[in-house]
């Protein structure tokens, strides 16, 4: 991303709900993140491009200037520490609930709910079938996801990262279990792949190529999306990418319950390497020994890690001196206040 990295450890974009009720980031948060600065790069929590876009408790925006003003002091504290930050950005697209939308439906490439099941404080309910986007609704969408970017510039952060896995609204429009369109961002691969594309391309105008990153999950079945025929649909979108010269692309590798479930792509970053001259965060289930083999053998450029770093904000120093890990706790991962946030030590 045309930074000087000091590491090739990066934090993974979490899911927290430390925010406010209506999407400010806190002080809170400002603590949380500061304490991981040593991390090569922090990929923040998936921040909401629109209200819209909003599909989850607590989880912050980037489209007011309180949410923009929130988030500044966050950067601040992070490049205070000598730490690289870029901000995720996201839209949930059908993987909501009207109850926590004032009843308003949301919103998909086609009508077809989302599976798994959503989180209401009252309990995990099913997810509704979703109102399918008019075709004139699309473009306000990604001019949504531009704004972002030049809100994340004012914010302070060092880049973006396009949030186009794990069933939220450009891996929607990506698969064809979820995507049924018959107009231009629906049936052939390359119209399916075209909500992403262009949104990404608005993504480089409102800020450089170099600044942008894509997150994409070609194996996660989480949200309900496809664990059959996506090689196609993903050496598309990869090689489309790789001619954007991106800072960089983060690419998941499946989980157990993905690979009990029979995924076409058992091993993602194998898979598009060839494909592509973009830095490669890899992502999911890595230790300090698989993610030093992925490294040495060309796989990916840095290793992210997502509840090694929620447990210990001191992992890079863990990892280099093999210090144990604190063990995390689950029933801390969401939820509100420091507890199991940011009151986990450091190592001795």
């Amino acid at each position: 991303m045309g930074l000087d990295l000091p590491n090739r450890v990066a934090m993974s974009a979490m899911t927290r709900t430390r925010g406010t009720d209506d999407g400010v980031p806190t002080d809170l948060m400002v603590s949380y993140y500061s304490q991981r600065a040593a991390a090569g790069l922090i990929v923040t929590e998936s921040s909401e491009v629109s209200d819209q876009g909003h599909g989850a408790f607590r989880c912050p925006g980037i489209y007011r200037q309180d949410q923009i003003d929130g988030w500044r002091k966050v950067t601040d504290a992070v490049h205070a520490e000598g730490g690289h930050i870029v901000l995720q950005l996201g839209h949930c697209g059908r993987a909501a609930h009207p109850d926590m939308r004032g009843g308003e439906l949301p919103v998909a490439p086609s009508a077809i709910p989302a599976t798994g099941g959503f989180y209401l404080p009252t309990g995990r309910v099913k997810f509704p079938i979703p109102r399918a986007l008019g075709l004139e609704e699309i473009a306000p969408i990604i001019a949504d996801f531009a704004q972002a970017v030049r809100n994340a510039r004012e914010a302070g952060f060092d880049g973006v990262e396009l949030h186009g896995a794990n069933g939220y609204l450009p891996n929607q429009f990506l698969e064809e279990g979820s995507n049924q369109r018959t107009d231009a961002y629906g049936g052939t691969i390359e119209n399916r792949a075209r909500f992403m594309l262009e949104t990404v391309d608005a993504m480089i105008d409102a800020w450089a190529a170099d600044r942008v990153g894509v997150r994409l999950s070609p194996s996660s079945t989480y949200n309900g999306m496809q664990v059959k025929g996506v090689s196609a649909t993903y050496t598309h979108v990869v090689r489309e990418l790789d001619k954007r010269h991106l800072g960089y692309l983060c690419l998941l590798e499946p989980n157990d319950a993905d690979l009990a479930l029979g995924v076409e792509i058992e091993h993602v970053a194998a898979a598009f390497r060839p494909m592509t001259t973009l830095p490669i965060i890899s992502n999911t289930g890595f230790t300090k020994t698989k993610g030093n083999d992925f490294i040495a053998c060309g796989l990916a450029d840095m290793i992210a890690f997502g509840v090694p770093f929620l447990a210990n904000p001191d992992l890079v120093r863990r990892l280099s001196t093999d210090a144990p890990f604190n063990d995390p706790d689950p029933s801390t991962f969401y939820g509100v206040g420091p507890k199991g946030y940011t009151d986990y030590p450091a190592a001795p």
